[in-house]
């Protein structure tokens, strides 16, 4: 079995009971950082049998090698540095090749960046995108914000302290002054929510923050639709009745069988 088990992302109490118990269980933890992950686990007063390294550097040769590993029957758990493993980490592809090679997968959730910011941010959590890092360079960045304008989902992003500033710059010349907040040191002691509009928020952080930041923006309005100025006799001096009914559901997102009494019925005045 893989597991792939979250880490907190700033509290060590977001760590759950059923984390530890697999962390200890299995025989092989993959960390995206051996170093950092034997650091936690000492703050957890974790034990584990064995840790290797699984990174973006190393992650094809290391997939062979762990699903080789699981294929004799050892248990695995998969963690990344901070949070759920695989969003915005490596460890896709050993899913992907643990499901092609009938090798049981299972998610120890917790703690994770992107669904706390966007708990946090005050903006709509009915649907959301999320796209990872932006890109260091402005022209980059810009083109990927341009990308996503019309999405009328909330929009959501990991940005560097370093790059804020620069990021919030290109927001609002790409995306306009909408409504968006800065999530920074997410659980921890200094966890900071700032919202308001790029111009705002870049004149609030004159200096560049300390920790981790996740950008939340509003998604585009929706263009409301609009019902062309034309009614069911004047479609009915060129066309049939079903052809009629067919053309009146279009015009305003009704179904074909209301669109289609609606005619019967006008037909009859």
């Amino acid at each position: 079995m893989l597991y792939l088990v979250a880490t907190p992302i700033g509290n060590l109490g977001d760590f759950s009971p059923r984390a530890r118990e697999v962390l200890e269980s299995v025989d092989l933890v993959a960390c995206e950082d051996t170093r950092t992950s034997r650091q936690l686990f000492s703050l957890l007063g974790v034990q584990v049998k064995a840790t290797t390294a699984y990174h973006d550097f190393n992650e094809e040769k290391a997939t062979e090698n762990l699903i080789q590993k699981l294929k004799t029957g050892m248990d695995i758990a998969l963690v990344s540095d901070a949070g759920m493993p695989l969003v915005s980490d490596p460890g896709y592809r050993l899913v992907k090749a643990c499901h092609e090679q009938g090798i049981s997968v299972t998610s120890v959730p917790g703690a994770n960046a992107v669904l706390t910011a966007l708990q946090l941010s005050g903006l709509p959590t009915d649907k959301f995108y999320f796209g990872g890092f932006l890109p260091p360079k402005s022209s980059a960045r810009k083109s990927v914000l341009k990308s996503v304008e019309a999405l009328s989902a909330t929009l959501i992003f990991y940005e560097t302290a370093r790059r804020l500033k620069e990021a919030l710059s290109d927001i609002e010349k790409t995306l306009g002054n909408r409504p968006m907040a800065v999530v920074r040191e997410l659980t921890k002691k200094f966890e900071e929510v700032k919202c308001g509009t790029p111009d705002e928020l870049n004149a609030y952080f004159s200096e560049a923050p300390k920790g981790e930041i996740v950008l939340v923006i509003e998604g585009a309005k929706e263009k409301e639709k609009t019902i062309p100025d034309i009614s069911i006799p004047d479609l009915r001096q060129n066309l049939s009745v079903k052809d009629t009914a067919f053309v009146w559901a279009l015009i305003t997102g009704k179904s074909k069988k209301e669109a289609y009494n609606e005619v019967l019925e006008n037909d009859k005045l």
